[in-house]
C-alpha cells in the first residue's frame, strides 16, 4: 500500500506519490514544451511557471465523508500553521465538505481557525470545485497563465478530473487525499518532491517537510474518538427535509400540475414529448444523415455534457444576454441544467474538445456543411442550421465513447442537437445506456475498424439501412452503413460501405428505442 494521486486528466491514472515529480515531467510535454517559462503576475510579488497548483480543493460529498481523511487534513493544517506554513498566494484554496457534521466535528476538535488562516474556509457543502463551481482564478493570475499558455495544475479531493471539467485555465487536474490536497497548496507546484523538497521554514529557519508535519494515524483516531459521536449525524439531519426559513418562504403554487414560467431562464418545459401520440411510431432507417461531430479516443461525458461556468461569447452565454440576464448573473451549466435551450447550447461544449472536422482547433466547432464550403461554426448553430434542412446527424467516435460521470446530459445533449446515431469503436456501458433512453441508436464498427481504417474523413453522408427490423420485434445484430462523399469530400474519394454492430443489447432497451426513448416509454406505460 503506498500513498497516491491521479492525474492529469483521468481518475484512472494512477500515480505513486513519490513518483509524482517525475509523472508531471513526463505528461507536461503533452501540454507545452516542457521548458521552464516563469511568468511574473501583474500587481503581485510572485511569478508562476508550469504546474504552479492555482486550484487546491477539498472538496465533493464521496472524499469529505470519511472523517478520518478528513481529520488528517486538520490536523495537517494545524501542524503547518505552528510550523509558520502558510498556502502559496496564488493558490485558490476552499472547502467544501459533503455534510455539515464535518463542520461541527472540525470545530469539537479545535481544527477551524487553523484550516481558515491556511486559506481553507467553508465554501458551502456538496460539490463544487469537482463539476467546475470554483469560480474564476483572480484576474491577474489568469492574464499570466493565458498570455504565457502556462500549463497550471489543479489538486482537489474529488474523483473526477477530466480535461476542461475543473476550470478553462487549468489544464492538469490531479486527485488526491484532503491532506495532500493542504500538502500541495502548501508546494504551491506539482513540480515539488515531498521526500527531497522542503515545503517551507519554520519560525527558527530550519526546513520543514511533510514528513515532520503528517499526522500519525494514533493521532487520528484520537482525534476521532474525542471529537465525533452519532448524536452529530442525528441532530444534523433530523429537519434535513425542513429547509432553512429562505426556503421556507418561498410562495408555493397550488394544483397538481407544475405551473411553467415561460419567463424562466433556469426551469424551461423540455420538448420530450412534443408531438408524442399514445402509439408508438414505426422507427425508420435513417438516411441523408451529415457528420456533426468526429471524435477520438476517451472522450468522456465530461467533453459532452455542459458543466462549469457560461461563456459569454458561447452560445448559452448569447441565449441569457438575449433575454437580458447581466454577466455576473450566468451562473453555472449546474445550477440551469433544468433549461434545456442553456443546456443544449453547452453539450459538446467542453473547452478540451477536439473534433478532427476541423484542424488544431479545441472547443464547441464543427464544420457547417449546410453552406458550400463547410465554414467553421459552432456546433449549436451548425445543429440548428442541420435542423432548419430537417437533416438527421450523426456523431463518429473511437474508444471508451461516454466514460464519465456527467451521464444524464450528455445523452440528452446529443438527443436535442438532432443526433440520431452515434458510431464507436466501443462504449462505456451506462452512456450506451443512456444513449438508447433518449432515442439515439449506439452503432460499433466492425471488429478491428474505425473511422480511419474504413477512410471516413466526416464529409460524408450516412445512410443506415436496416433500422426497421425493429418494428418486427427483432433487434438486428447489425445494419449496413452507406457513406457516400459530398460536395465537401475530397476528389475521387470513393463510397464505404460496411455492417455496423448493433448496440442494444437487452430487449428492453429495445423496447425504449421503439418508443423513442425511455421517457416516452414510461409515460405510454402509465396511461395505459
Amino acid at each position: 500500500m503506498v500513498p497516491s494521486i491521479a492525474g492529469p486528466k483521468r481518475p484512472q491514472d494512477r500515480i505513486q506519490l513519490s513518483n509524482s515529480k517525475s509523472s508531471f515531467e513526463r505528461d507536461l510535454k503533452n501540454y507545452t514544451a516542457a521548458h521552464s517559462s516563469p511568468a511574473n503576475v501583474k500587481g503581485k510579488d510572485f511569478a508562476i511557471d508550469h504546474g504552479a497548483v492555482t486550484i487546491a480543493s477539498i472538496t465533493s460529498c464521496t472524499n469529505t465523508s470519511n472523517p478520518s481523511v478528513m481529520l488528517a487534513a486538520g490536523l495537517l493544517a494545524k501542524k503547518a500553521v505552528e510550523k509558520g506554513l502558510r498556502a502559496k498566494p496564488w493558490v485558490k484554496t476552499s472547502l467544501a465538505p459533503g455534510s455539515k457534521v464535518v463542520t461541527e466535528y472540525y470545530e469539537k476538535a479545535g481544527l477551524t481557525k487553523s484550516l481558515d488562516e491556511l486559506g481553507f474556509q467553508l465554501v458551502g457543502y456538496g460539490c463544487t470545485t469537482c463539476i467546475g463551481n470554483s469560480g474564476p482564478l483572480d484576474a491577474e493570475i489568469s492574464d499570466a497563465i493565458n498570455e504565457n499558455d502556462l500549463a497550471v495544475t489543479a489538486v482537489l479531493s474529488g474523483n473526477r478530473n477530466f480535461e476542461g471539467r475543473i476550470n478553462p485555465d487549468v489544464k492538469m487536474n490531479y486527485l488526491a487525499s484532503p491532506p495532500l490536497v493542504i500538502a500541495y497548496s502548501l508546494a504551491g507546484t506539482m513540480d515539488f518532491d515531498f521526500v527531497k523538497d522542503a515545503l517551507g521554514q519554520d519560525q527558527g529557519g530550519n526546513d520543514v517537510f511533510l514528513a515532520d508535519i503528517w499526522p500519525t494515524p494514533e493521532e487520528v483516531q484520537s482525534t476521532i474518538d474525542s471529537s465525533i459521536n452519532s448524536e452529530m449525524f442525528t441532530t444534523q439531519y433530523a429537519s434535513v427535509f425542513e429547509g432553512d426559513e429562505r426556503w421556507k418562504s418561498l410562495p408555493t403554487p397550488e394544483g397538481a400540475i407544475f405551473e411553467w414560467d415561460e419567463n424562466s431562464t433556469y426551469v424551461k418545459r423540455p420538448p420530450y414529448f412534443d408531438g408524442m401520440k399514445l402509439e408508438t411510431t414505426p422507427v425508420t432507417d435513417v438516411s441523408g444523415a451529415r457528420v456533426l461531430v468526429k471524435l477520438g479516443d476517451s472522450v468522456t461525458t465530461d467533453h459532452i455534457s455542459p458543466a462549469g461556468s457560461i461563456k459569454a461569447d458561447s452560445p448559452a452565454g448569447k441565449y441569457l444576454a438575449d433575454r437580458g440576464i447581466s454577466r455576473v448573473d450566468f451562473n453555472s451549466y449546474g445550477s440551469r441544467r433544468g433549461n434545456h435551450e442553456v443546456m443544449i447550447r453547452g453539450t459538446f461544449a467542453n473547452i478540451r474538445l477536439r473534433n478532427q472536422l476541423l484542424s488544431d482547433v479545441e472547443g464547441s466547432y464543427t464544420r457547417d456543411f449546410t453552406k458550400a464550403d463547410g465554414p467553421q461554426s459552432f456546433i449549436f448553430d451548425a445543429a440548428e442550421a442541420y435542423a432548419e434542412n430537417s437533416t438527421p446527424l450523426v456523431a463518429l467516435a473511437g474508444k471508451e465513447y461516454g466514460s464519465g460521470s456527467s451521464r444524464d446530459w450528455a445523452a440528452k445533449g446529443t438527443s436535442l442537437l438532432g443526433i440520431k446515431v452515434v458510431i464507436a469503436e466501443s462504449f462505456e456501458r451506462i452512456h450506451r445506456s443512456n444513449l438508447i433512453g433518449m432515442g439515439v441508436l449506439p452503432l460499433q464498427y466492425p471488429k478491428g475498424e474505425n473511422a480511419e481504417s474504413l477512410g471516413l474523413d466526416g464529409t460524408e453522408e450516412f445512410d443506415f439501412i436496416g433500422i426497421e427490423a425493429l418494428n418486427d420485434g427483432v433487434t438486428p445484430k447489425s445494419v449496413r452503413v452507406i457513406a457516400k462523399p459530398t460536395s465537401h469530400s475530397a476528389e475521387g474519394k470513393a463510397v464505404v460501405e460496411f455492417d455496423a454492430v448493433v448496440r442494444i443489447d437487452t430487449p428492453g432497451e429495445a423496447d425504449y428505442y421503439r418508443n423513442g426513448g425511455i421517457l416516452q416509454y414510461v409515460l405510454r406505460s402509465l396511461v395505459a
